[in-house]
């Protein structure tokens, strides 16, 4: 139960070709508006952070975020995370002289195995987040790359473990059987992972209404809980989520 412990909400933008997009189910993207926009509307609302994820950049060989978060950082006074497409130590260094703080990597953690360890001995464990999407096949869950287009050959608690041994700071775990679908988060995922690693984990994916927020809250172990589609299509605020939160005695900053 997290309710003993400060919770960070965090505002989610996923960006292709400088719009943020979202779909479900990690397809079906579109559009639904201007990261600079979005990024400084949830901070004067009271995001704690935010993450900044290049949607096809695994796939296309890049990452096109820099411009964005030069401009983001100029305004925004918050953590900013970014993720999509970081190959190697000097594409963490032009993103943190950009303006960002953290670094998340998902796909090349799997491609190169001493990449993340590496990334975190050259710029400390708080810089390196460890990102992980997973899709619940039977009893158990598959792990996928590039935007959730490639299963992963590798058990998710060996990865977590994988991910821990690696020195990161923290985990964000994204599920693709309830991203965007705002139906509510994988309780018993977040469970799992939680139980596996002691370092803070961040949950994505599920968040629909205010309910939903407050029952991961209450029955996981979570550190943090990352919002996309709730804020974008306008379904609610941050400011009445922190209120609701508050009032049923979750420990959230102002």
């Amino acid at each position: 139960m997290s309710l003993n412990k400060k919770i960070r909400i965090i505002s989610r933008l996923d960006i292709n070709n400088d719009f943020v997009i979202k779909g479900l189910h990690y397809e079906g993207l579109r559009k639904v508006g201007d990261p600079e926009k979005l990024a400084q509307k949830y901070y004067q609302d009271g995001s704690d952070e935010i993450i900044f994820l290049d949607a096809v950049a695994s796939l296309y060989d890049r990452n096109s975020l820099i411009d964005i978060i030069k401009k983001v950082s100029k305004n925004v006074f918050i953590p900013i995370t970014v993720g999509g497409g970081i190959r190697s130590l000097k594409d963490i260094r032009n993103i943190l002289r950009s303006g960002a703080d953290k670094i998340a990597i998902n796909s090349h953690f799997h491609k190169n195995k001493l990449f993340v360890k590496n990334a975190v001995k050259a710029f400390g464990s708080s810089t390196i987040v460890g990102s992980i999407t997973v899709m619940k096949a039977d009893e158990t869950w598959i792990a996928y790359i590039d935007n959730g287009k490639h299963k992963i050959n590798e058990n998710l608690i060996d990865i977590l473990k994988r991910f821990e041994d690696s020195g990161v700071g923290e985990i964000i775990i994204n599920s693709k059987d309830k991203d965007g679908m705002m139906k509510g988060f994988d309780i018993n995922l977040i469970k799992i992972v939680s139980d596996t690693v002691s370092v803070p984990i961040i949950a994505s994916s599920g968040a629909g209404n205010v309910n939903h927020i407050f029952k991961l809250i209450e029955e996981t172990n979570c550190d943090a809980v990352s919002l996309a589609s709730i804020l974008h299509y306008n379904v609610d605020t941050l400011k009445n989520i922190k209120k609701f939160l508050r009032d049923k005695k979750v420990f959230v900053r102002s």
